[in-house]
């Protein structure tokens, strides 16, 4: 492939730069040549998308080089991306190919997709979002050699990668991305507001209609709180349901996962479909075997599904700091009567009596104590056979650490995380025996009250509180199931609820047992049909942004991939903005 473009352009006299380079400057007959028209795929759902391909309606080409269009003209104020793929339309041209002579297509064939920043994808360099990491911030250059299983099987499925997302350093935010190297992404609900981390530009992009759906991961609340921050279905799996091998790690071995982020619970499903089952690429999903239903997960989907269903609702037992603000309550208690309208049955408080709240502030937030072997794994597998591809090495090149007070990890430290002591033997595993002893009390308490209560399942408000000011660095997502849900391993499903009164989104989150995602979005399905929460983003082009009369021209020279001579195919190039730079 072409060598990635850094998103990060400088766009002046970008008319004469595609000239120069016999870029064509000529938008998509399905886009839009400025802000203020409509985008005529926006919202459109891959079962929308794929009807329009078989109709003849459109080609994948023209899809592909639509989004590319909207980006050129958003990107420069949402800051969703870290880089571009450059052999997006080829790719998308491939597919076209392949379907006019009536060669097998893959569920995803033509379908424009983002990926994480944290996920390898061959071709990309890695950053882990922090400078010290990242060439074109001045630090040093990491670069996987393969696709990390995901990715292999979303290319296997037909999927076209628009480009990566942008993180905050290591992945350690739930709230924003104000660490990364690529500066701040904005929420496209409303700029103003937090876009939900660590996933934050996989959300912004699929919120923006910049792609289809994205992958996005998980340690903390990193696929849910930027669903829920921008209005969006989400899967955060049952640890070992989707490979997570070749992501950059914060908890490899024992929180890390990978789902979708996406505008609709049936695209959320689809995506399951293609990355959930047993890999040989990753061990950690012999677990998942027998484990994913014959049919897929887009078969669970029914508008019925919560009729006669039995649902926990969020109550004082669950945590001892976690009263809802009255707003949450008010769109909440409205969230339950709508449940009850689809046939649910309520159960107040479920926990009452179980102890689960003095459990969880007794067993703290853990998980974290490998991080150094799994990092060390990580860059070891970039590159087998580079004995320099050490942990110790790496940052010794680096120049720093991030695990200081000041640095993108002191909140590990905080958690009594021992760096320097791990770091002398990084090819040991610490001790796990804490973290599973308090993971399996976690299950055994939820599925005793499951048992107990004959739950199907338990329907909360995805945060407490509304979503902060992006301004406002000192508050985070109060999400109500972070950490318990990611310690205990189990599975979860957003979806839009509604809106605060100041335009906030709010969001619901079904969660249950270990395996349980089809019933998950089954019943998650059900509550957004019967609803219809989500309204598109509208967006704005901020003033000195890219300016919709050289949009065209931007995108159609960002993807050429500057094939001219001496340039060796393509630009490594700078913002003429930052945003907060780590």
């Amino acid at each position: 492939m072409k060598e990635p473009v850094n998103v990060f352009a400088k766009k002046a006299s970008l008319t004469a730069l595609a000239a120069a380079f016999g870029a064509s400057v000529a938008f998509s007959p399905l886009s839009t040549a400025s802000a203020e028209e409509a985008f005529p795929l926006e919202e459109i759902t891959a079962a929308e998308l794929k009807q329009g391909f078989e109709s003849g309606e459109y080609s994948s080409e023209e899809v592909v080089q639509s989004y590319l269009d909207r980006i050129a003209i958003y990107e420069d104020t949402y800051n969703a991306f870290t880089f571009m793929n450059t052999d997006a339309l080829e790719e998308a041209k491939k597919i076209d190919s392949m379907r006019e002579n009536g060669e097998p297509l893959g569920e995803l064939a033509g379908v424009p997709i983002v990926i994480k920043e944290a996920v390898d994808v061959e071709g990309f360099p890695t950053t882990f979002g922090w400078a010290p990491l990242s060439e074109e911030a001045g630090g040093i250059g990491l670069a996987p050699t393969s696709d990390a299983p995901i990715i292999e099987d979303l290319k296997e499925a037909g999927a076209i990668i628009i480009g990566k997302t942008n993180i905050p350093a290591f992945s350690a935010s739930g709230t924003n991305a104000s660490t990364s190297w690529a500066g701040d992404t904005f929420n496209a609900v409303d700029p103003r507001l937090a876009p939900g981390g660590s996933s934050s530009g996989t959300a912004t992009s699929v919120s923006g209609n910049f792609a289809m759906m994205g992958i996005a991961e998980e340690t903390g609340g990193s696929i849910q709180n930027p669903a829920a921050a921008q209005s969006l279905a989400s899967v955060k799996p049952t640890f070992g349901l989707v490979p997570t091998t070749g992501v950059t790690p914060l908890a490899g071995g024992t929180r890390d996962v990978l789902g979708p982020i996406s505008r609709t619970v049936e695209d959320a499903a689809l995506m399951m479909d293609v990355i959930a089952g047993e890999n040989d690429g990753d061990p950690k999903t012999e677990a998942a075997a027998g484990n994913v239903p014959e049919e897929g997960y887009s078969a669970a989907l029914d508008e019925d599904a919560l009729e006669g269903k039995r649902i926990g609702l969020y109550g004082a037992e669950w945590r001892e700091d976690g009263e809802l603000s009255e707003e949450t309550q008010m769109l909440y208690d409205r969230s339950v009567t709508e449940l009850e309208a689809q046939g649910a049955e309520v159960i107040s408080d479920p926990f009452e009596g179980s102890g689960f709240a003095a459990f969880t502030e007794e067993a703290g937030n853990v998980g974290y104590d490998a991080f150094i072997y799994d990092l060390n794994n990580y860059l070891q597998d970039l590159d087998p056979g580079n004995e320099s591809l050490n942990v110790n090495e790496v940052f010794d090149e680096a120049g720093e650490v991030p695990w200081t007070e000041e640095g993108p990890l002191s909140n590990l430290l905080e958690r009594g995380v021992d760096f320097e002591g791990t770091l002398e033997d990084p090819e040991t595993m610490p001790d796990q025996s804490e973290f599973e002893d308090i993971k399996a009390e976690y299950v055994e308490i939820i599925t005793d009250v499951m048992e107990e209560q004959d739950l199907d399942g338990f329907v909360y408000p995805q945060m407490s509180e509304e979503i902060p000011a992006l301004a406002d660095q000192e508050s985070n997502i109060e999400a109500t199931t972070v950490p318990e849900i990611n310690i205990s391993g189990l599975p979860l499903v957003t979806v839009p609820a509604g809106y605060y009164e100041s335009g906030s989104p709010f969001s619901l989150a079904f969660f249950g047992e270990n395996w349980s995602e089809a019933d998950l979005l089954g019943m998650a399905y059900d509550y957004e049909q019967a609803t219809d929460y989500r309204e598109a983003s509208e967006l704005t082009v901020e003033e000195g942004g890219a300016l919709p009369e050289t949009a065209s021209h931007y995108a159609a020279w960002l993807i050429s991939g500057l094939t001219a001579a001496g340039l060796g195919g393509f630009l490594w190039m700078r913002s003429r903005r930052r945003h907060q730079n780590a």
